[in-house]
């Protein structure tokens, strides 16, 4: 039995948030959502159920004013991926790693009863193994990654049996969203095939584990709902397949049409990624209803029905893009 809660959701307005958000809000919670909104307010539509508050997680002022009264707290805030990061590594720092512990601590300090992390399946860097669990050790590669690990221990020390807390590391997400990036490699291919009608694999072996947009949001789902004896300090994996970029680019080409040439270029870049889900589809029963050639179908419908004007020059789409123009600091 489901019962409503008052979930706040920091970077809301961002790519999965913009599909969380309406999902949670259809299953009668309410939700308020605290993002810099630097892409866009019109991403999610007006609700009597939402609250919408612009601002920033590193304003400790604003979070003890909106966090008292939420149930749970859904933590997606981030500057995302490393090339973005790089970019700007004090921004990448103070957003993903020093505005996590006071988060922590007055969600905690404002009554907040479970508290639920989106790290990353990147914490694990280049593993051998072909089935990459929880259990095995942390090697990020990156200061995006090394700082993710960093927050999942700090977030384990304030377990507690009135503040549940949990943290997911997602595959990389993929699919249409009202917030969309075309920054992460099945979108990338996708919005290159549709309008070029040519992309280009770089290697083409590595494993690149992939979840459906969809999914990822049913995941949260679940880790709002589940029973907190089976959540309270565990560390779950999501991933729906373990495809090799090349495998991508063809289911790709299958969904955009034949037409599409693919052409294979070398590259330095071997870095392969596969990890397992077994433990959340065992201990949650979460089984992934949605293929990669799904997201890609659904990518191919959005760019057919104009959802997604401009998608090879808007920066609205790319991540490094936006920060750029926005000169952010």
């Amino acid at each position: 039995m489901m019962t409503s809660k008052k979930v706040l959701i920091t970077g809301g307005a961002g790519y999965v948030g913009a599909m969380l958000v309406p999902r949670l809000l259809e299953l009668g919670h309410s939700v308020t959502v605290l993002d810099l909104m630097w892409y866009g307010e019109d991403v999610i539509d007006a609700h009597p159920n939402l609250v919408m508050v612009k601002g920033d997680i590193r304003d400790q002022e604003l979070l003890r004013k909106t966090i008292p009264g939420h149930d749970s707290v859904i933590h997606l805030a981030c500057i995302s991926n490393d090339p973005s990061f790089e970019m700007d590594p004090k921004l990448g720092e103070s957003i993903n790693l020093d505005a996590f512990k006071p988060l922590v601590e007055i969600s905690k300090a404002s009554g907040v009863k479970r508290f639920i992390y989106a790290s990353s399946s990147s914490v694990y860097g280049v593993k051998s193994e072909p089935n990459v669990s929880e259990e095995m050790s942390l090697e990020p590669l990156t200061d995006y990654s090394r700082f993710k690990a960093e927050c999942e221990k700090i977030l384990a020390n304030y377990q507690a049996p009135d503040f549940t807390t949990v943290t997911i590391r997602p595959a990389t997400v993929c699919g249409y969203s009202r917030r969309q990036r075309l920054d992460v490699v099945v979108n990338i291919l996708s919005n290159l095939a549709f309008h070029k009608r040519k992309i280009t694999v770089f290697g083409g072996k590595q494993l690149r584990p992939n979840i459906h947009i969809a999914d990822m949001v049913e995941a949260y789902v679940l880790l709002l709902n589940a029973p907190k004896e089976l959540i309270a300090g565990e560390i779950f994996n999501a991933g729906y397949e373990n495809q090799s970029v090349e495998e991508l680019a063809n289911s790709v080409r299958d969904v955009m049409g034949d037409d599409v040439e693919l052409i294979t270029s070398p590259t330095d870049d071997n870095r392969s990624y596969h990890i397992s889900s077994q433990k959340i589809a065992k201990v949650l029963g979460f089984a992934p209803t949605h293929t990669i050639k799904d997201a890609i179908v659904d990518m191919k419908a959005a760019l057919e029905g104009g959802l997604l004007p401009n998608s090879l020059t808007d920066d609205k789409y790319f991540n490094i893009k936006r920060m750029q123009s926005e000169k952010l600091a």
